[in-house]
């Protein structure tokens, strides 16, 4: 599976303390080999989102995905809940 990261994906992720990267860093390695691993609590979004995913890092930050194509996918935005504006 290829993960690609979308400009928006990187400049939130630049702006992210160091201690919550790692945490990324770790949940990226679960999500690589399982998207719906259990301890990602990933579910899909509805509304203006409908047809995105969403996993946790941690109680605060979430980050945003979407399949594009079937091995494929392309991480949106990365951060807290305001991401889902």
């Amino acid at each position: 599976m290829k993960i690609e990261y979308s400009p928006k994906f990187r400049r939130l992720y630049k702006k992210l303390p160091d201690q919550i990267k790692s945490l990324i860093e770790e949940k990226e390695d679960i999500f690589f080999k399982d998207p719906f691993d259990s301890r990602l609590r990933t579910h899909k979004l509805t509304g203006v989102l409908d047809g995105y995913w969403a996993f946790s890092i941690d109680y605060k930050h979430r980050a945003i995905f979407k399949f594009a194509g079937k091995d494929k996918i392309l991480m949106v935005a990365i951060g807290d809940h305001s991401i889902y504006r």
